[in-house]
């Protein structure tokens, strides 16, 4: 088949069959994904939801969304508030914990107690700015 055979209007139709086809696949994958997610649901639960999403697919996606539709929300916003909240951990503990700031009063209080020299203090603090 050469392209030139190509009409117009079969170009159109594969191209919506293949978003089709994409689109499909992707609200398969969520689903899977939730049913996996969803801690409630029981072992037997899970089995049968995923075996009428693969004996019925477009049936079994529709009854899963309407059925499970609020909950799959719910899961959803949780996972995103705990990954934030995870985010947020992550970074106030960086920014508290160090950077060239802390570090640098650090070596100003040792300087400041006669802990290190001067020399020592302008050695170290050279180092923490060239390593920022």
């Amino acid at each position: 088949m050469l392209i030139a055979e190509v009409g117009i209007a079969e170009l159109l139709w594969w191209t919506i069959e293949l978003f089709f086809l994409f689109m499909f696949i992707w609200i398969f994958v969520i689903l899977i994904a939730d049913i996996f997610r969803d801690h409630e649901l029981s072992g037997w639960g899970k089995a049968g939801w995923i075996l009428l999403l693969i004996i019925l697919p477009l049936i079994g996606s529709l009854i899963y969304i309407i059925v499970r539709g609020p909950s799959m929300a719910e899961r959803s916003r949780k996972q995103a508030a705990a990954a934030q909240a995870q985010v947020d951990d992550y970074i106030r503990e960086t920014v508290s914990v160090g950077g060239p700031a802390a570090e640098l009063t650090r070596l100003a209080t040792l300087r400041d107690n006669g802990t290190i020299s001067e020399d020592e203090f302008q050695t170290m603090k050279a180092k923490v700015v060239a390593g920022s």
